[in-house]
Order: structure tokens, then sequence, then C-alpha cells
């Protein structure tokens, strides 16, 4: 009888065939811990690998150690694969996770490629049968009460709110906390890495937030200005620390 399992051999009569492990670096806990111990998760997608390494690099620098690789097009989980592969070496402490999935089996595609976590802009249960199978942290994108509480029923630890500012921003966060003090947010879409916005959205209770464009501006990306990105990633860790103290 074959069983399925992380780490079976599969075997005809006495002969091992192929073996199946679990892709992932980091265990869920491991990440869901790191999520909410930092606070922080940039967000970014550029074709070029070579342009996504350098921003890996900087927020690695900078003190992050989770990164939310955007699955934005055509080829881009070829993209992931090689960065991800990458910073298995060059940025070992980095926990690589891939955003904007919204199917099943594009989630199941990611968790081969060495997907830490998968995350998306909707709520689609099919995709936590998906990663609850091989432990892969799901954070689903939801603008309801009713779609964060059915998350959680799916095994969901942290949810997301998407697009957090027009959801209700920081004022959606607390309205949703105040019922159920047990559910862990992040917001994502009207997030930006200065001190105003972070307290906020930390002071109104979320779990971590995701930064997008504005930790990583075009122009800056344009002019190969690395060291803009390392030291926003720094200054936001920093106030969220201050925030929590």
């Amino acid at each position: 009888m074959v069983t399925l399992f992380n780490s079976t051999i599969f075997k005809f009569s006495n002969f091992p065939i192929f073996k199946l492990s679990h892709m992932a670096r980091f265990k869920r806990l491991t990440v869901l811990n790191t999520l909410t111990g930092t606070g922080i998760v940039p967000l970014y997608y550029h074709k070029d690998a070579a342009i996504v390494k350098n921003v890996v690099k900087a927020c690695y620098a900078g003190g992050a150690r989770v990164f939310e690789f955007t699955n934005r097009g055509d080829f881009a989980h070829e993209v992931f694969a090689e960065v991800n592969k990458w910073c298995a070496a060059e940025c070992p402490e980095m926990i690589m996770g891939v955003g904007s999935v919204v199917d099943g089996a594009t989630a199941a595609l990611y968790i081969q490629l060495g997907a830490n976590f998968i995350v998306s802009p909707s709520l689609n249960p099919d995709m936590a049968k998906v990663c609850n199978r091989r432990k892969i942290a799901w954070m689903p994108g939801c603008g309801t009460l009713s779609e964060i509480n059915l998350a959680e029923e799916l095994g969901c630890e942290i949810v997301k709110i998407f697009p957090g500012k027009e959801v209700g921003g920081p004022s959606f966060v607390k309205a949703i906390l105040a019922p159920c003090p047990w559910t862990s947010i992040m917001p994502s879409g009207g997030v930006s890495p200065d001190r105003e916005n972070l307290e906020a959205w930390f002071k109104a209770g979320v779990a971590c937030v995701g930064l997008g464009s504005q930790l990583t501006p075009a122009e800056v990306i344009a002019s190969g200005d690395y060291g803009f990105i390392e030291q926003k990633v720094r200054e936001a860790i920093a106030i969220v620390k201050e925030i929590r103290e």
C-alpha cells in the first residue's frame, strides 16, 4: 500500500521510485510567530529576478524576516523559484511566501516551489484544503466579519483584510476585535511605513501589516537605491517595536 505523507518513499517491489518531501523550509508555527513578532511584511513583484533579489536583500538587511512575493504576470512562478533558491543561501533566515494567489492549483504550485506561506486577496475554501494538508500558513483576504469567521473555521490563524484602507481602515479593525478579540488581523493596501500610519493600525490591534508600493517606490527601484528600502524597513520595525512597548 502506498501512503501519502511527507518524506515517504514510494516503492514498487523492493526498489524506491521517488521521494516526497515537505518543500517549505520553515514550519507553520515559525512562520506565524515571525509574522507577528516582526510586525511587517514587505510585498513586492518584478519580472526581473535580479531586482527582486536586491529588494529581498535590502529588506533582510533592514531586519525583515518575512517577505511576500506577489504572484503577478506571466512566468511569475519561475521568478519566485529562482529567488527562493537564492534566498535560502544568501538570506537564510528570510521566510519567503507568495501573495495574490486566488485558487488551490496556484497555491499548490508555489508550495511545490518552496513557499512557506500563501496570501490571497479573497477567501477561497479550496485553498484552505491545499495549504492545511501541507501545514502551510494561509492568509485569505476578507472584508466582512462573516468572511473572517469562515476563514477561522477553515483553520486560518491570521486573516488579511483587503483592501485595508477601503474596507474601513484601523476603525474596521477595532470594530472586528471588539466582539472577536481572538482574531489576528494583517491589513494590506493603504498601509505605509510612516509613524502616523503604523501607529493607527497597531493601536487598533493588528497583528502585523503588509507594506507594498510605499516601501518600494518605482523611482527608488529605477535608480537602484536599495539603501532607501533597507532604511525604511529598519525604521518601520523600530516604530512597531516602540508602539508595542
